[in-house]
């Protein structure tokens, strides 16, 4: 029985580890894709969006092109290199959120616990559920990014919620918001889909400017 303890725990530890991939670094540039997001593309290589747009030289509503090169160090010498202009999107005029908002937000489960949650490598929390269990927001913010887009994440939603924190819900199922959505704390935005192994999970992180943190103390109110 010990044996076979010890080798649920390992097993266990290494679909912990495995899931939701640790943010990706680039050398000097990125090429802006179809469906990028000024968030998305700072989430998926571990960066602050506030500090991408500056080194990028970009404006408040953060407008991006398909095929524009973006800085992702500061000082290098691909920042700002526009696509042409008629490639251009509207501005995106959802991503800014009232200043009035204050940095201390309520925050609630994202999801019920079937099990307690478990650590993984990349700073969050992997929610074991069942297939089709709602998926909450877990405080008042606004949806930034929908898609599946950057890997190792499945279908993925980013929530911005001040200046400073974004949380993200992955392995999504049904996917019940959109982008520049406003959301209270605890609304539904999606379905629990298939995380590790094809088992049923939701992997939930915070990002504290561009950087994650353990989630445990802002959803157990120490934060």
């Amino acid at each position: 029985m010990k044996i076979r303890a010890l080798l649920s725990g390992a097993l266990l530890a290494l679909l912990v580890a495995g899931c939701a991939d640790a943010p990706l670094r680039s050398a000097d540039s990125y090429t802006v894709q179809e469906h990028d997001t000024l968030y998305s593309i700072a989430w998926r290589h571990g960066l602050d969006y506030r500090d991408l747009a500056r080194w990028n030289g970009l404006g408040p509503d953060y407008r991006i092109a398909v095929g524009q090169q973006l800085a992702l160090h500061p000082g290098s010498a691909t920042a700002a290199a526009a696509a042409p202009a008629a490639a251009q999107p509207p501005p995106n005029t959802s991503a800014a959120l009232p200043a009035a908002l204050p940095e201390r937000v309520a925050w609630v489960w994202p999801t019920d616990r079937v099990g307690p949650p478990q650590p993984a490598r990349s700073g969050g929390l992997l929610f074991p559920g069942n297939s089709g269990q709602q998926i909450r927001a877990a405080a008042r913010g606004r949806v930034v990014y929908t898609g599946s887009g950057i890997r190792g994440y499945g279908q993925l939603i980013i929530i911005k919620h001040t200046a400073t924190l974004l949380s993200a819900y992955a392995y999504n199922d049904q996917v019940l918001v959109h982008e520049g959505q406003d959301l209270v704390a605890g609304q539904p935005i999606a379905t629990m889909g298939q995380g590790p192994r094809q088992r049923p999970a939701l992997y939930f992180e915070i990002r504290a400017g561009g950087r994650p943190t353990n989630p445990l103390p802002y959803l157990q109110g120490k934060k």
